[in-house]
């Protein structure tokens, strides 16, 4: 694997890759921000368990898959967005009204566009998952 200029992007394809051929688990680099971001998917039902393999380096995560991702890729640049401009973004990234969700950075930690929305606070989008 010679990518490492994003680590999300990185495991979203790697996700995305092994879910298309239909296997049932998959193994990613490791970062904090992946893990945020795995940890949420897991919440929101896309994936099953996430598991951190120490391999002596930056590590990685070895992860469930439930056949339950049709797309999922990382926001590039990391747009600022404030929390009422989610609809612009989810006409742009996500398929349907209500299906599939936003990832984002907030100043209160990573959390989906509909947390952030309920919260009224903005934040860098990170990615989208449906």
């Amino acid at each position: 694997m010679g990518m490492r200029h994003d680590t999300i992007s990185d495991v979203l394809s790697i996700i995305k890759n092994a879910e298309m051929v239909g296997k049932k688990e998959c193994v990613t680099p490791a970062s904090n921000l992946a893990k945020q971001v795995l940890l949420i998917m897991q919440k929101e039902g896309y994936i099953g368990k996430v598991e951190f393999i120490d391999d002596g380096r930056s590590g990685k995560f070895k992860i469930e898959l439930k056949n339950r991702i049709n797309n999922c890729n990382a926001i590039k640049p990391r747009y600022s967005t404030k929390y009422t401009e989610f609809e612009k973004w989810e006409k742009r990234f996500l398929p349907a009204r209500d299906f599939g969700i936003i990832i984002l950075s907030t100043n209160q930690g990573l959390m989906t566009h509909n947390e952030a929305k309920a919260k009224k606070i903005g934040g860098k989008l990170i990615s989208y998952v449906y």
